[in-house]
């Protein structure tokens, strides 16, 4: 038996742990895109331990490209080189027995080779490595971004200079919209509200969690332009539009130790 978590449970995720965290970031330029999905087909592509987390009765896999900035370590400083880079992921909200909600990752594209490594080996997340691009949204170009990616290795076609990008974002605030945090018990609240990941080791089997933390995303709904490949890559149909999108110009995050996640 499982429960759904509680307006209190999802609020409590929301403070900041009283230890001391081991790193910090900034995810800059998020976009929030989500499609609604059937909770039984998210469901059977859970771990053991975990059960899906759903609004209004449905589930929702979520595509989210953003850029990394100034990773470091809690007593380091940022490294040039090694601190800034981009991340895609496709995600999905579940929750423990006991109603702890969460994200549940099925696949993290980053195009920094040494922080795809540490991730995997110290995170036990499903990193994958990909050659990716961005621009940054500004002033000269509409305050629009753009965000690409494409798996590694690359195909015959790619080698050979047909280059093709699998996964291609356009993204900028509505005209006119202020962003703002998230208001409890919305849609937006239960898709971005979250502060606590979940993985699993490749070579136990074993669930683990850990908490971020940061200051309520400051969101707005987004004109969105996009073509993804990661579904098909992750075993899942392809859907036809997108349902729901939103941007956020970024928030400081601190991340706290991995826990191994007990019944």
């Amino acid at each position: 038996m499982s429960s759904a978590p509680t307006s209190e449970q999802r609020a409590a995720t929301r403070v900041r742990p009283a230890c001391s965290p081991v790193m910090y970031q900034r995810w800059s330029h998020l976009l929030f895109l989500h499609w609604r999905w059937d909770p039984a087909a998210i469901q059977a592509t859970l771990p053991e331990g975990l059960y899906v987390d759903t609004f209004a009765n449905q589930a929702d896999l979520g595509v989210v490209p953003f850029w990394m900035d100034a990773i470091r370590p809690r007593f380091c400083p940022p490294i040039p080189g090694l601190s800034w880079f981009l991340e895609l992921n496709l995600r999905t909200y579940v929750h423990t027995a006991d109603g702890t909600p969460g994200v549940w990752f099925y696949s993290l594209d980053c195009n920094n080779p040494v922080a795809v490594h540490l991730a995997r080996t110290f995170f036990s997340l499903p990193y994958v490595h990909a050659r990716q691009t961005g621009t940054r949204p500004s002033a000269h170009n509409h305050h629009r971004a753009e965000f690409k990616s494409q798996r590694t290795p690359l195909s015959a076609d790619q080698l050979s200079g047909k280059y093709g990008w699998s996964d291609n974002f356009q993204y900028n605030a509505i005209p006119g919209s202020t962003p703002a945090p998230a208001i409890p018990g919305t849609l937006e609240y239960f898709l971005a509200e979250r502060y606590i990941l979940f993985s699993r080791s490749a070579r136990t089997g074993r669930l683990a969690y850990g908490q971020v933390w940061h200051t309520p995303y400051k969101l707005a709904p987004a004109h969105v332009s996009c073509s993804t490949a990661l579904f098909g890559e992750n075993g899942f149909p392809s859907p036809e539009t997108f349902a729901h999108s939103m941007v956020s110009p970024g928030v400081d995050v601190s991340i706290y130790p991995l826990r191994r996640l007990t019944a």
